[in-house]
């Protein structure tokens, strides 16, 4: 009968301190309550809390947790209505506050997070909600992290997983993009048409100014080439008079043959004129063409004498030189 008591004291003692062993696990901590009052937190590993005199209160996940936002109809600034879903990511740093501030810590911020989407979301324009993705994450994140603080949970990140406006609105959106895209094109044609017409211009340009640059060489070679020979043409008129002057008459024949040679070569230059005769003496034509060499060779013994003048004095006679 002693033996049997005995047991049965040991069973249960041993009983109680199985029951007083807390193991937790890692990633969660245990919130301890003696007699419904918290009074710590039971970290990963072994624990030992009395048993009738302390409990285990909340099993608080530390671990970071992803929350998904259902599905949410939108009202934007400018009255269009728009789905939008989304996904939340937080941690728990304070377990006692996660338990004891709150009474359901996934639906308040689940609530908090559809509520502050709204609002966010709601002012803003349909093209800015569409563009402006970054912007809105970053001030859910804000307004959400600041209004969970007392909670002890900490906001990592808010996410918009999905923004589906209207069937009509996406097919007026593709359109607009379509004309976008087609003005671009056109605006982008414009430019290389007006690049190449400039091009062309220019090449136009300085194909013109080359060419006037060549003419203005042309001309200034023609010029020169005129003065030349009318350099020339004065030289050997002056050779003439001063013939003239001397009294010689190839030069008088050196102007008739000169004009006659130009009256022959006009009745050649004529259009009409298939066979020209008329009377030419040949004598008459030779005898001029000896006067014009005649005169040449006079020309060019006065240039001799002239020149070897001053070089060679000739001694002058005497009154009775060369008499006998």
């Amino acid at each position: 009968m002693a033996v049997t008591a005995t047991f049965f004291i040991l069973v249960l003692v041993l009983f109680y301190l199985a029951t007083s062993v807390k193991v937790v696990r890692q990633g969660y901590e245990y919130t301890i309550e003696h007699f419904g009052r918290f009074v710590t937190v039971a970290k990963p590993g072994f624990n030992f809390y009395p048993a009738f005199f302390y409990r285990v209160g909340r099993r608080v996940n530390m671990m970071e947790q992803v929350l998904d936002i259902p599905g949410q109809e939108i009202i934007t600034k400018d009255n269009a209505m728009v789905a939008v879903d989304g996904v939340v990511f937080f941690q728990v740093l304070d377990p006692a506050k996660a338990a004891y501030e709150v009474s359901d810590l996934y639906t308040a911020i689940m609530q908090l997070t559809t509520t502050n989407l709204r609002t966010v979301m709601g002012s803003m324009d349909l093209d800015e909600l569409l563009s402006k993705r970054d912007e809105i994450n970053a001030r859910l994140l804000s307004v959400v992290d600041h209004a969970t603080s007392p909670w002890g949970v900490k906001i990592t990140r808010v996410e918009i997983k999905d923004i589906r406006p209207p069937q009509d609105i996406s097919n007026a959106m593709a359109r607009q993009m379509k004309a976008e895209r087609e003005k671009r094109a056109a605006i982008l044609e414009a430019e290389g048409l007006r690049a190449s017409e400039i091009l062309r211009a220019e090449g136009e340009k300085q194909s013109q100014i080359l060419q006037a640059e060549g003419r203005r060489e042309a001309a200034f070679r023609d010029a020169e080439g005129r003065e030349r020979a009318a350099e020339a043409e004065a030289k050997a008129t002056k050779m003439v008079s001063d013939a003239i002057e001397t009294g010689s008459a190839q030069a008088i024949n050196y102007f008739v043959a000169q004009k006659y040679v130009e009256a022959v070569s006009r009745f050649a230059e004529s259009a009409n004129a298939k066979t020209i005769l008329f009377p030419v003496e040949a004598t008459q034509l030779i005898g001029t063409l000896g006067g014009i060499g005649e005169i040449a060779r006079e020309a060019l013994g006065r240039e001799s004498a002239a020149s070897a003048a001053p070089a060679i004095e000739r001694p002058r006679k005497g009154p009775f030189e060369g008499q006998a």
